[in-house]
């Protein structure tokens, strides 16, 4: 089954082309440390999932690229084509002469309906092409104009015009000291919006993923590409073919569904984040060897301290004792409860590899069975020239300081009414706020308590 990307602003257009191109360099690569067989059928998978192939023999990415402005779109389709092995369709992309001003009410109000036909257009174009639809991807950040303003109004159109199809929004978190600062506020009527709209959010933070490029790849000056393709990556250890635990032989067929059935059991619970390991440069991993228990050793208390990352876990953290009627309120400090959690394997010996410690009734809610609340998926496949690795995609608290910390600083801005006027002459009113705010305590109180 296919995926349609709908890249939205800036920053949806620069990761969804550091994506391609991650998938792309991928399925290239001579590295997958499996048979021709599999290499095969995994690149066919992938190919379907994710490019359709003209006629010109390179692959054509399954997306539409929308922003206000036409520099980062131009700059995104020349790139794209000037690698040689894969490129954007020329009649996919929408794009003005003037972007948002990271105004969300600008986005959302004004451009989001000037130009619903146009966009709408290119994206039931994108799904004709597609044999089998397997869902909607969509990549933008919250904090922005177009992005989050004009993605929050798309993502409605979304939902309205495909009613089953599945529905996954990756959003980009804000850096907490934000160069633009009404960011409270654009985020907080985007998430609110797309919670009413998406079947999940998949949140990557910018601080997050700074904080990787600095510490685990080592790079001195991080820019956004550098922040980017770490996303990329992280992005492409999930949605790259793996075999479900019941899907036979073949590969999935449909990921973002298997995604969603194993993460989503609950409308109320819809956040979702991504953890890798190993994660480094290049140029260490030939000097670098890793064992499974090893890795997921790491990786199940990154999930436990609500770690992103392998270096600074804290191992003092430990999940409640069975059997202790603890309420939730005196839980052991940091622990980071799970409603349900999916860890994908890929590479050398995955066959044999033992995952019952995620399956600790102690780590999950008690309303749900720990059989239920995790599943895996795995591949002999190895992805991105690593011999192993495992990518952790979790339903868990891991957003809850983050979110009520932008709640919190938007609120105070609310009350002083500041900056409300840039949102009220394109109709956003105090109320509209007023329900936004309601509907993310409700998020809050909701993971507050698991």
């Amino acid at each position: 089954m296919s995926i349609v990307t709908v890249q939205l602003g800036q920053c949806g257009n620069q990761i969804g082309h550091e994506v391609f191109s991650a998938l792309c360099s991928d399925i290239r690569g001579t590295h997958g440390l499996c048979s021709r067989k599999e290499n095969e059928s995994y690149r066919d998978a992938c190919r379907e999932r994710f490019f359709c192939e003209q006629e010109s023999a390179v692959p054509v990415a399954r997306a539409v690229l929308v922003d206000m402005e036409p520099k980062v779109i131009s700059q995104t389709l020349s790139t794209a084509a000037s690698s040689g092995h894969w490129k954007y369709s020329s009649h996919s992309h929408f794009c003005q002469k003037q972007g948002s001003g990271n105004n969300w009410a600008n986005g959302y109000s004004v451009h989001g309906p000037r130009h619903k036909e146009a966009i709408m257009d290119l994206v039931r174009k994108e799904a004709e092409k597609c044999e089998r639809l397997g869902g909607f991807f969509t990549i933008m950040s919250v904090a922005g104009g177009t992005g989050s303003g004009l993605g929050a109004f798309v993502t409605q159109c979304l939902r309205d015009a495909f009613p089953t199809s599945f529905l996954l929004n990756h959003v980009v978190w804000p850096y907490g000291t934000g160069e633009v600062i009404v960011q409270n506020y654009n985020s907080v009527l985007t998430l609110s919006h797309l919670y009413h709209s998406a079947d999940a959010l998949l949140v990557h933070q910018n601080d997050v993923v700074h904080k990787i490029c600095a510490q685990l790849m080592n790079i001195k000056q991080i820019s956004f590409r550098d922040v980017n393709r770490v996303i990329a990556h992280q992005l492409g250890s999930v949605f790259q073919p793996a075999h479900t635990a019941g899907g036979g032989s073949g590969y999935s067929r449909n990921p973002l569904g298997d995604l969603m059935e194993s993460l989503v059991p609950h409308p109320e619970f819809r956040m979702l984040g991504l953890r890798n390991i190993p994660q480094m440069p290049e140029s260490s991993l030939p000097y670098s060897t890793f064992s499974w228990p090893g890795l997921l050793k790491h990786l199940r208390q990154m999930l436990i301290a609500n770690a992103h990352m392998e270096e600074g876990i804290d191992w003092q953290v430990r999940p409640p004792q069975p059997g202790s009627s603890i309420p939730s309120t005196n839980k052991p400090l940091h622990f980071n409860t799970s409603i349900a959690n999916l860890v994908i394997l890929r590479g050398k010996d995955v066959h044999g590899v033992d995952l019952g410690r995620f399956q600790d009734p102690s780590l999950y809610t008690s309303w749900l069975n720990p059989q239920d609340a995790f599943s895996a998926w795995q591949t002999p496949r190895a992805f991105n020239k690593y011999e192993k690795s495992a990518a952790l995609v979790s339903n868990s608290q891991f957003l809850l300081q983050p979110l009520d910390n932008i709640v919190g600083k938007a609120w105070n801005m609310f009350a002083s009414k500041a900056y409300l006027h840039q949102y009220t002459k394109f109709g956003i009113q105090e109320e509209d706020f007023l329900d936004c705010f309601t509907t993310l305590e409700q998020v809050i109180s909701s993971y507050t308590n698991l």
